[in-house]
């Protein structure tokens, strides 16, 4: 059964889709309201609560002309985090995740098991799977539905084949609060996680360059290919992007076309969105205050 929180954020993001599929139409906030069966006051105020800043000016965030100004105002991802080294908005989100790597021969060579702990917890963008071994989060995926959890699981358990497998919500929580709600950190110090991924040399290259992209920034995958020193892999850098088990926490999402065009992501397209533009709502509302 859907948790109020996700019934909002499906809401949400079926408004988002309406919006982008009818932007030239410029839909009025009862039309947009209408799309999500709710009334236009009630919409306004789920929209403002979850995003933190009107449906208009979240969508502007999206625009193509937007967003290929962002990638046109740095040259590499080291341009991107000198300019936000500085700002508020980097200090309150920029999540620090290092990350342990095993290569699916070493894996299948040494028999490694190793127990993980798994939950289904509600975040901003839906239901989400979450598991974490002894050595760090190693899975995070959202789901499609709630017939989806199945599917997830399996996806999970192909990924770490050897491993043994217990369902411990409360044990995996504290990394979900961790990862998606950073206004509750204590003491303001930044957060920090250690990852396991399981990967070739290659995709962790490519992993490792994702985590350098900042909260509310973008990249393309050229910008990906030249910072791990491969400027012609673009295709092999994008089945790297393709194939991260770690939603979010490694933020393949901030990944999009030269054009400005945002592309396709493992867990929809519609969801790329919803996290891209709530990511630069969060800092567009740090910024103005």
């Amino acid at each position: 059964m859907l948790t109020q929180s996700e019934f909002n954020y499906q809401r949400i993001e079926k408004a988002i889709l309406y919006l982008e599929e009818n932007f030239l139409a410029q839909p009025t906030l009862q039309q947009v309201a209408e799309e999500a069966n709710v009334s236009e006051f009630h919409f306004q105020k789920m929209f403002s609560e979850w995003a933190g800043i009107s449906p208009k000016r979240f969508m502007q965030f999206l625009t193509v002309e937007h967003l290929k100004k962002k990638l046109a105002s740095h040259k590499s991802l080291l341009d991107v985090a000198e300019s936000l080294q500085l700002s508020s908005q980097a200090r309150v989100y920029d999540l620090f995740t290092s990350l342990e790597a095993v290569t699916p021969q070493e894996y299948k060579s040494k028999g490694i098991q190793h127990p993980i702990a798994f939950g289904f917890h509600s975040t901003p963008f839906g239901k989400a799977l979450i598991g974490i071994s002894q050595r760090g989060v190693c899975w995070l995926s959202f789901l499609k539905d709630e017939a989806d959890e199945a599917s997830e699981m399996e996806s999970m358990k192909t990924h770490w084949h050897n491993s043994q497998f217990t369902h411990d919500e409360f044990s995996t929580k504290d990394f979900i609060q961790k990862i998606f709600y950073p206004n509750k950190n204590v003491d303001g110090e930044p957060r920090r996680l250690h990852a396991l991924v399981k990967g070739t040399n290659f995709q962790v290259k490519v992993w490792t360059a994702l985590l350098n992209i900042p909260y509310a920034e973008v990249s393309t995958y050229q910008q990906i290919a030249s910072e791990i020193g491969n400027p012609n892999a673009l295709q092999a850098v994008g089945s790297a992007v393709g194939a991260n088990s770690l939603a979010y926490l490694i933020p393949c999402h901030r990944v999009i076309r030269k054009d400005g065009i945002l592309g396709e992501y493992r867990w929809q397209a519609t969801r790329k969105k919803c996290i891209i533009g709530f990511e630069m709502a969060q800092a567009y509302s740090v910024n103005e205050k």
